[in-house]
């Protein structure tokens, strides 16, 4: 009989949201998904029409192989990258790569870090947090460990609880689920330790537009300040143009040296994007600032209102949100008159009992605001009030 060659178990946790909501439907409940992390809705309407002239357009170099450049796109990595920015990169001692989105390059990071011919120990913010690095390691046989991230340091870890002997970090602020910002003057500290320890940064950072505080700092706004730091940082278009999740059109920034090791992995395993989705992508980020920023704002808003009801019926926020559209909450010890032994019991009471979907990163919870949240706001006023929630 032929079976899997792969161990017991691996599914991720989505997958299991995914069927206890089923399961509730199949029994007549309706769900409330705050458990979604991407936007709702279309595009843009400014990069879906400039999309779609280019996919009509005439030229080969629309509709072949973009490799690690952007022929149908000319200089697209470093105009989008500049978008994200109210000061110039030109000068600056970097150097650019356009991507098919963030999450298909995160298992070449560790490959272009050297993972296949030596050694390596990484850092990720995983624990909570967005679990591809982790994956990507755990399958390329790579050594890592999660960063403390907690209420006490506000998710932020400090740079002396990097181990001895990591080789480099994967990164990921504004953080999911946390929503936690890096400020300037914390980068600079990172930044410093890692130059002097030869250490590697990578910064996955989709959600730097989204980020709602000024003092929100990029990597790449305080890495140039040091020369001999090896770093790159990601940005994407997932969340940029409202819903481009599926559009999948990024680029990457960074030091010459980690750029060129990153293009050498990518060159001989991908074939780039697709051109007409990234002349979409840039024609939006570079000439409707008014609609990017109004995804900003929605968000932003979604957020304080559903902050306002959880914390009316008692549920405990583990940071207030600076970026993005998820916030994150302590999981209460006692809801609907029961004890709680973990968020993902808490989760799966809350879909049986109310609808309500989150997703649980223990002892957390998430919940998401890409949704109609004001539509909803009298149903998750009334699930919450129902479950009285303690703790």
């Amino acid at each position: 009989m032929r079976k899997s060659w792969l161990p017991e178990g691996g599914t991720n946790l989505f997958q299991a949201i995914k069927a206890k909501c089923s399961e509730a439907e199949a029994k007549g409940q309706t769900i409330y998904r705050l458990s979604i992390g991407q936007p709702t809705g279309p595009a843009l309407l400014s990069a879906r029409s400039a999309a779609s002239e280019a996919v009509m357009s005439d030229k080969e170099s629309m509709h072949e192989y973009q490799d690690n450049g952007s022929p149908g796109v000319p200089d697209f990595a470093k105009r989008f990258v500049q978008a994200h920015f109210d000061f110039s990169l030109a000068g600056e001692n970097v150097d650019y790569l356009p991507i098919p989105g963030i999450k298909p390059m995160l298992g070449l990071i560790p490959l272009a870090c050297g993972a296949a011919e030596r050694p390596l120990m990484v850092g990720t913010t995983t624990k909570p947090g967005y679990p591809t690095p982790a994956d990507w390691c755990r399958y390329l046989g790579v050594k890592y460990y999660a960063l403390p991230l907690s209420p006490k340091n506000k998710f932020r870890f400090k740079p002396e609880d990097i181990e001895i002997g990591t080789d480099f970090l994967m990164l990921n602020y504004p953080h999911n689920p946390s929503g936690q910002i890096a400020t300037r003057d914390w980068w600079r500290r990172l930044c410093r330790l890692c130059e002097d320890h030869n250490i590697r940064i990578f910064n996955d950072n989709p959600y730097y537009i989204l980020s709602r505080y000024p003092d929100s700092c990029a990597l790449t706004e305080v890495a140039t300040e040091f020369l001999d730091l090896s770093w790159t940082e990601a940005f994407s278009a997932s969340k940029v143009i409202n819903n481009g999740t599926g559009w999948r059109i990024g680029a990457i920034v960074g030091s010459p040296d980690f750029i060129k090791d990153i293009a050498t992995i990518k060159g001989n395993s991908d074939s780039g994007f697709a051109a007409p989705m990234a002349a979409g992508v840039l024609h939006a980020i570079e000439n409707d600032k008014k609609g990017v920023l109004e995804c900003r704002e929605r968000y932003a808003r979604r957020a304080n209102i559903l902050i306002d009801i959880l914390t009316k019926y008692g549920m405990k926020l583990a940071v207030t949100p600076g970026a993005g559209f998820f916030t994150l909450w302590k999981r209460p010890n006692q809801a609907f008159g029961e004890k709680i032994k973990d968020a993902e019991a808490f989760n799966f009471l809350m879909i049986e009992r109310t609808g309500i979907v989150g997703v649980h990163f223990e002892p957390y919870i998430r919940y998401a605001v890409t949704g109609d949240v004001e539509g909803m706001a009298g149903v998750i006023e009334d699930a919450f009030s129902k479950a009285e929630v303690s703790y």
